[in-house]
């Protein structure tokens, strides 16, 4: 698995001062929609590595990034560029909608 794992703790290293993009999955374990992008984020995890950082927060463990970011609705997916938000996307989004958007970076 060449996902990254994101917490409160080392969002700020991890996500804000990465010098690639980052696709952050926001998610829980127990929503639906959010079981059926893994499959699709884990891919793109493998397929975009070494180019755009691929990683999941879960919102009930990490409260505080979850709240900083506004999520109010899972999954969401923020695309992060040098520590700013690029994109978001809220609900289910296929492995084309995503790569569309990790190709434009």
């Amino acid at each position: 698995m060449s996902e990254v794992t994101f917490t409160d703790s080392n969002f700020n290293d991890e996500v804000l001062q990465s010098d690639m993009p980052v696709l952050v999955d926001f998610f829980a374990p127990w929503c639906g929609p959010c079981k059926m992008m893994g499959p699709v984020i884990e891919k793109l995890a493998g397929e975009y590595k070494g180019k755009v950082k691929i990683g999941k927060l879960d919102v009930d463990e990490n409260p505080e990034i979850a709240g900083q970011h506004g999520i109010q609705s899972i999954p969401t997916l923020i695309i992060f560029k040098g520590g700013e938000m690029a994109d978001k996307l809220v609900g289910f989004q296929s492995e084309e909608q995503l790569k569309a958007k990790l190709d434009e970076l």
